[in-house]
């Protein structure tokens, strides 16, 4: 699988939103988080969601999480030939921190999600492995949180977030908190992991660079309260690589958000 898979020949979308809108209320006093957000998710996409801060990236992944509901639109999630989508049992979630628990190791950290849900324990312990390899930390199963780098820690979240294996993953900026180094690396190891996993991935983020080079699609929202400003394929050249990064194809869709969101 590659970004440009989901293009062609897809079937109908995983997820499909029209004019969602979600309204926050205290006593009398009412907040607008998301006006309008109109967009169709296909299974094997990986969509990036950029914006400024505070727009209601947050509070759409929330909903699509199903922790919070929404006040106006429409939102379907599961597709039609998909099954019954249940949200504790289809979703998987990456936060800003690994929130790894530091009295479990790294296994029993990525089993959490199948201890939870009651999953088989012996067919949960030899998947669990498997993403550990998958996500580059063999080896690493019977160390404890405080032994890993920032980097490998979130490499085991996103592990934890696949033991289950839900539909969708959501991922609310999981590398704001590393430093650029890492989180370049990181950015790689998404990618890699993605073609391996095959799963849907919808990844929050602050960053316009990296929103082009990890989405398969771009959805763009203006700031609060959240407006879909744009939702566009990024076609690029396939397997992505940082140095993809110096090419005008790769400027012009920066250069496309920028004007979009208004950045001189």
């Amino acid at each position: 699988m590659s970004a440009a898979s989901g293009v062609a020949g897809r079937g109908g979308p995983l997820i499909s939103m029209n004019q969602l809108r979600k309204v926050y209320r205290k006593g009398a006093q009412e907040f607008l988080a998301i006006s309008d957000v109109t967009l169709d998710i296909h299974e094997g996409d990986m969509v990036s969601l950029v914006g400024p801060s505070g727009c209601g990236k947050s509070t759409l992944l929330k909903i699509l999480a199903g922790l919070h509901g929404h006040d106006g639109g429409t939102l379907q999630i599961g597709g039609t030939g998909s099954g019954a989508f249940n949200p504790g049992r289809d979703v998987g979630m990456v936060f800003q921190q690994p929130l790894l628990l530091k009295w479990r190791n790294i296994l029993d950290n990525v089993l959490l999600p199948a201890d939870i849900l009651g999953l088989p324990r012996k067919a949960a312990v030899e998947r669990a492995h498997g993403l550990l390899e998958m996500v580059g930390l063999t080896g690493f199963a019977d160390k404890h949180p405080y032994e890993l780098s920032g980097g490998m820690q979130q490499r085991a979240s996103i592990a934890r977030a696949l033991i289950h294996d839900p539909k969708l993953v959501l991922m609310d900026e999981p590398f704001g908190a590393l430093d650029a180094l890492t989180r370049e690396k990181m950015n790689l190891e998404m990618l890699r992991i993605w073609e391996q996993s095959r799963k849907t991935f919808v990844v929050v983020t602050h960053s316009i660079q990296e929103a082009v080079f990890l989405g398969s699609h771009c959805a763009v929202l203006t700031a609060g309260p959240a407006r879909m400003a744009d939702f566009f394929p990024i076609a690029l050249h396939e397997p992505r690589k940082l140095h993809i990064k110096t090419t005008p194809a790769f400027g012009a869709y920066m250069t496309r958000i920028y004007d979009l969101l208004g950045v001189e």
